[in-house]
């Protein structure tokens, strides 16, 4: 017996040490967990959703999600051939040229007026603590820190591994000029050397002015955070970015909730809107978008351009991976999707670029 609670006690030991490594990053402290205890969106030690969120929908357990995920088969979860990718030179699109390249999940490239804006990059193709357990699909991974050009703004949505990837931002810290992120997370930006006065941390309802005639808003989602065993203790958020002429929403994670609504009717219409499509499942419905929920929220926004993210790089949920673009295409009706290939350049001005269903060519 006592040997049994010996070896509990280790791997306790080396789980935790595990834990204290760059990558899981650092809890916020000092005068930023002050400021975090001031916020309104902040009760019991934890941020909070507008709306009751359980991290479960009814009639889900924690055992059940775990036994699904690790001792059930899904079929086609990963695709059995290379993930077709398009080859574009970032540093060479001219600075006139508004536009958006996709690099997979949730991680994309845009230029608009000028300004570089690159969001939630991941380029280590893993996108788990742990090596090896959710490696990114083969073709998806192209694109690397290397290829980006000089970024004015780096915008990351939430700390999730998915979104927040440590060998990335590590990577690319000399090229940023800017980093927005949601409050607390500056937490883990400081903690991998990144300087406190290049980040613009705020929580949502918040604003700042960028530029002339440039403004980010910080606005609600529904969702979550967290890097290790404690949850919530760094926002989550989207993101409303205005020029004089253009109005983008950045989605982020979220489940569907009246925030749309509310979006919509505060800064609508959007001439783009980027929205999660993809990872979802009955069990956590509360957090992510199903396809037909994204095709409600865009309604909500108003928005007159919609383009799906959250797939085609990961496999974090049971559907088949090409599953999301099927049923989205499928049950839209009448609002303009943009469905590029990743790498593959979006002009954000040409509402009627036409994009083929690349994912149709797999078994």
């Amino acid at each position: 017996m006592w040997y049994l609670f010996l070896l509990i006690a280790l791997l306790l030991l080396g789980a935790y040490l595990y834990t204290l490594q760059p990558k899981f990053g650092k809890n916020p402290s000092g005068a930023r967990l002050e400021k975090i205890k001031q916020s309104q969106f902040y009760a019991n030690g934890a941020f909070q959703n507008l709306s009751h969120t359980p991290a479960l929908a009814e009639g889900h357990t924690t055992f059940q999600v775990f036994w699904n995920f690790f001792f059930k088969k899904h079929p086609n979860t990963i695709p059995d051939q290379e993930i077709p990718h398009v080859v574009t030179d970032l540093k060479t699109i001219p600075a006139n040229e508004n536009v958006l390249v996709w690099f997979g999940h949730s991680s994309y490239f845009i230029q608009l007026h000028g300004k570089k804006y690159l969001i939630d990059p991941v380029f280590s193709g893993n996108v788990s603590p742990i090596p090896n357990t959710a490696k990114a699909f083969n073709g998806s991974d192209y694109y690397k820190a290397a290829n980006m050009p000089e970024i004015d703004y780096l915008i990351l949505t939430h700390d999730h591994y998915d979104h927040l990837d440590y060998e990335t931002l590590v990577a690319l810290k000399d090229k940023v000029k800017q980093v927005i992120c949601p409050l607390g997370v500056g937490s883990h930006l400081e903690h991998w050397g990144y300087d406190a006065e290049r980040l613009i941390e705020k929580e949502w309802y918040e604003s700042e002015v960028l530029d002339k005639n440039l403004k980010i808003s910080f606005m609600p989602t529904r969702h979550f955070s967290g890097r290790s065993l404690k949850r919530n203790n760094t926002l989550w958020t989207s993101y409303v970015l205005e020029s004089e002429d253009f109005k983008l929403y950045i989605g982020g994670d979220s489940g569907y909730d009246s925030h749309f609504k509310a979006i919509g009717e505060q800064f609508g219409p959007f001439d783009f809107a980027l929205l999660e499509n993809g990872q979802y499942n009955k069990a956590w419905r509360y957090i992510h978008l199903f396809p037909e929920e994204l095709l409600q929220a865009a309604k909500d926004l108003k928005a007159k351009r919609i383009m799906p993210v959250h797939s085609s790089k990961f496999k974090l949920a049971h559907h088949e991976w090409d599953t999301p673009l099927k049923d989205l295409v499928q049950k839209n009706d009448s609002l303009n999707l943009a469905t590029p290939k990743i790498g593959e350049v979006v002009y954000l001005n040409e509402n009627n670029q036409v994009f083929e269903p690349w994912w149709n060519s797999y078994k």
